[in-house]
């Protein structure tokens, strides 16, 4: 009876969890409007790199995977007000939410799909440093100009991308056929749109320039020799 009660306010516990987490999260137009009240704090969760290429403005940054940076930071935020937090895709700025609530903060609001969404619905961003994306011409040319293409949707930021790079390197000295094509997840924005990419790393495979196999996370040498060599 005892561990049927335990199991039962656990998954209770869970779903309650699960619901408010659901219910902090805003798409980009109820973000905008939050943002727009005085009285709120903008709390950008990723990199200083990834700050510098473009931000909401009045954002306070903290990067969330650094334990230390972020700690120090989010200590001077006001406890009473609302904060908005956003990362690049979404992942990031709910697992800073979850560890904000549980520092004591409790007006919190995370943005659905990141930076990448806001900058879909065209908002404003200051700091954009100019850059020029991979047209869908220019990928398909590529993806045809040989016949086994594995596509690396990543960032230099992006701490299971940086986790994969030896994995691709093995990959790649034991399937030398294939061919790799890096899309920038921050800067390539159309390509992301147009393969539904909101999260990082994603990896899709093209034999002679038709998607054959694609997955999202971090992946291990095994899967990506299978994968290529089937």
């Amino acid at each position: 009876m005892k561990h049927f009660l335990y199991l039962f306010f656990s998954i209770l516990t869970l779903s309650s969890c699960s619901q408010s987490a659901k219910e902090n999260t805003v798409d980009a137009a109820t973000f905008e409007k939050g943002i727009a009240e005085t009285g709120i704090q903008i709390l950008d969760v990723r990199t200083a790199e990834e700050f510098k290429t473009g931000h909401i403005k009045n954002a306070l940054q903290a990067n969330y995977n650094n334990t230390k940076e972020f700690k120090e930071r989010v200590q001077y935020l006001n406890k009473d007000q609302p904060i908005y937090i956003y990362c690049l895709s979404g992942v990031r700025s709910e697992y800073a939410m979850s560890e904000l609530k549980e520092m004591g903060f409790t007006k919190l609001f995370h943005l659905k799909g990141g930076i990448s969404a806001w900058k879909r619905s065209n908002k404003p961003l200051e700091g954009i440093t100019k850059t020029t994306q991979m047209t869908q011409v220019e990928f398909q040319q590529k993806i045809t100009a040989d016949n086994l293409v594995l596509v690396d949707f990543g960032a230099d930021w992006c701490p299971p991308c940086i986790k994969m790079k030896p994995i691709l390197t093995e990959v790649l000295q034991a399937v030398p056929q294939a061919k790799l094509l890096n899309v920038d997840g921050g800067v390539d924005l159309q390509l992301m749109e147009q393969f539904k990419v909101d999260a990082l790393p994603v990896f899709i495979i093209f034999k002679n320039g038709q998607q054959v196999w694609r997955k999202q996370g971090v992946v291990s040498a095994e899967e990506l020799k299978l994968a290529l060599t089937k």
